[in-house]
């Protein structure tokens, strides 16, 4: 469940740096409401498209950035999440993308949706678009937000994470895209975290029996030393955000899944 989160860690599996984009100064700055409201960062184009209503991308990190600063979350561009907001900006498509940060290692569903909410409040949020990513923990947190909330989201892209098989059935006509190692060194691609929360291919497997069809990318390795941190690859995938803008709620993929990417 660890994210990498050191630069030299990061980038040395990667192979190279992410080309100059987003920085943590074009995020805005902000908190759920309430006590327990977790800090959040948020990218807001501006100006802002009149009477338009934006899709809203939200990014779930990693364990090691698990905290209260509200500033880890996209250091080292959240771990590549940045290419997704990079490549939209690169389109000229206007987006909303939002990083809430964890006080701890899990991620609370209902802090999570206190956080959308908070920001459909405040901003111009097509909620028939509404897109859930996690990286690590964070991609259990996607499922398991799912799970509570399976009608808010039109897709979700879960990254090298576990969840437990209950649940999954509701969830499975939600599109999705995930992202796993068969070499993966921190969370087992069959057996996850050990226990319940088992690992991409069952989940995929079980959200496919239960009449989903989500696409799967699996690499054969991951980038060593570090095989787990797949993101930042995985992420700047070309035929990822088309895939992903192109969901609505509610309704099938108007898309196959794209090449590299199987489905059956």
């Amino acid at each position: 469940m660890r994210a990498c989160a050191l630069l030299l860690c990061l980038f040395a599996v990667s192979g190279a740096a992410r080309a100059a984009g987003v920085t943590p100064a074009d995020f805005l700055v902000a908190r759920a409401p309430g006590a327990a409201g977790l800090p959040y960062r948020i990218y807001v184009p501006a100006p802002l498209p009149a009477d338009t209503r934006l899709p809203l991308i939200v990014f779930l990190h990693g364990s090691d950035q698990a905290g209260d600063d509200n500033e880890a979350q996209i250091d080292y561009d959240a771990n590549g999440a940045l290419e997704l907001l990079d490549n939209a900006i690169d389109a000229r498509i206007p987006v909303l993308f939002a990083a809430p940060q964890s006080p701890q290692e899990t991620w609370s569903p209902a802090a999570v949706m206190a956080v959308i909410r908070a920001i459909e409040a405040r901003w111009p949020v097509d909620r028939d678009r509404v897109y859930l990513t996690g990286l690590s923990s964070g991609a259990s947190g996607a499922w398991a937000t799912a799970k509570a909330y399976p009608h808010a989201f039109a897709a979700l892209v879960p990254m090298t994470g576990a969840t437990e098989l209950k649940g999954l059935a509701r969830i499975a006509r939600i599109s999705e895209w995930v992202f796993a190692a068969a070499d993966d060194n921190d969370t087992n691609v069959v057996t996850g975290y050990g226990g319940a929360m088992v690992g991409s291919r069952p989940v995929v497997a079980a959200l496919r029996a239960a009449g989903g069809r989500p696409c799967y990318t699996e690499y054969r390795h991951g980038p060593w030393p570090a095989t787990h941190v797949i993101w930042p690859e995985a992420y700047d995938t070309p035929d990822l955000l088309h895939w992903l803008l192109a969901q609505r709620r509610g309704k099938p993929s108007p898309l196959p899944c794209p090449a590299g990417a199987r489905s059956r």
